[in-house]
């Protein structure tokens, strides 16, 4: 093997391990062109992982920081469910709920989902 390309592949092994223990990961996504280009724009944007962050903060919810989301999720193996789904699961099976063991942070939740897909009406 030549010794520069060698040496490029070290510095490439280095550089994914060195993200491996900082937490980061590679995801790979199949888009149509225009999307893709659009995309590759975005990500060179200043603030642009702080708004994918809210993103996808309004678009999935982490089961395992609500409580009575996790007890209704409890067949699921997923951590995530989208948004929509949630607030479904929450008037589903509302008169599963424990109102009185309900933190603020969960109710808060299902009252932006209720306000975003629910037009403001809880449907229990």
């Amino acid at each position: 093997m030549h010794p520069r390309r060698e040496q490029l592949r070290l510095a490439k092994r280095a550089q994914r391990e060195r993200d491996r223990l900082a937490g980061m990961q590679n995801v790979a996504l199949k888009l149509p062109a225009r999307e893709a280009e659009r995309l590759r724009a975005a990500i060179a944007q200043p603030g642009f992982t702080r708004r994918l962050e809210q993103f996808l903060d309004d678009e999935l919810v982490d089961i395992d920081q609500y409580e009575c989301l996790k007890a209704l999720c409890w067949n699921r193996r997923s951590r995530y469910v989208a948004a929509e789904d949630a607030l479904r699961l929450y008037e589903r099976n509302w008169r599963l709920v424990d109102k009185r063991r309900m933190k603020a942070a969960e109710r808060e939740l299902i009252d932006r989902l209720v306000t975003r897909f629910g037009a403001g009406v809880l449907n229990v």
